[in-house]
Parts: structure tokens; sequence; C-alpha cells
């Protein structure tokens, strides 16, 4: 790829909502952008795929958990330099299946009150931000 291409990557992010209230966060792998830190569980959307096709893949992928229902939350755009992403993030206010690290990643059901404790990559900080002023 030319240097001078600078990537844009639409991704579908879910905002899980536990019975509880608490929102379940994923650690992203070291070897990955931004790896080490915490983020919304999600992936990709590829250019034949909805938003939601999109998410109930990536969260049966990840998490093995089939989404029910979902609601959008916000949209995020960001610009990291070589990479632009389209942060298209929705609740995902019901699903089956009991969630588990399919690619070895670790996982944390966290209160709404506790997010600004994690250290999320730069795009995430507006989502945070959405989910203490709704849900805080």
């Amino acid at each position: 790829m030319d240097a001078s291409v600078i990537e844009h990557i639409h991704v579908a992010v879910g905002v899980i909502l536990g019975v509880d209230g608490r929102i379940l966060l994923a650690k992203r792998p070291d070897h990955l952008h931004m790896g080490g830190r915490w983020e919304f569980p999600g992936g990709k959307v590829e250019d034949s795929e909805t938003i939601q096709q999109a998410m109930s893949r990536e969260l049966k992928e990840e998490l093995d958990i089939e989404v029910k229902a979902m609601e959008p939350l916000i949209e995020v755009r960001h610009d990291y330099g070589d990479k632009q992403v389209f942060l298209d993030t929705w609740f995902v206010t019901q699903f089956s299946g009991k969630e588990r690290g399919v690619e070895g990643q670790e996982l944390a059901w966290v209160a709404v009150s506790e997010l600004p404790d994690f250290c999320f990559p730069d795009a995430n900080q507006p989502i945070v931000e959405a989910l203490l002023e709704r849900l805080g």
C-alpha cells in the first residue's frame, strides 16, 4: 500500500449492556494498533454488510454471543494520522449466549461510572463521554 494513502475503516462498535447495567469491555491484543487498551467490542464492516450484519458477525466471532436487539448510540470519526476510523456505535440491549474471549482477550463487566478509570483508544473517548452523559 502506498504510504501516502490513508486507510479509512468503518467499524461496528457494540456497547453491550448487561442486565445489571454494567458494560462489557475487551482488552485489545498487544500486537494491534492501540494494543493493551480496553475497547468496546466490534470490528470492521465489510463492503457487502449492513451495520447490523457486521455487529452480529463480529460479536459472534469475538465473544460467542448472538445479538438479539441493538439501537444506535453515537457516530465517531477519528483521524489517527495513518488511518481514519468511523466508529458506528450501537447499544446491544439484548443478546444470547455466555460471553467469552474467543481470541483469548481479557473481558471485564464495568459500571458506567468506572469507565474513566480505563485506558481506551483515543477514538473511544467520545463514546465514554456519551455513556457517562446518558447513563451516568
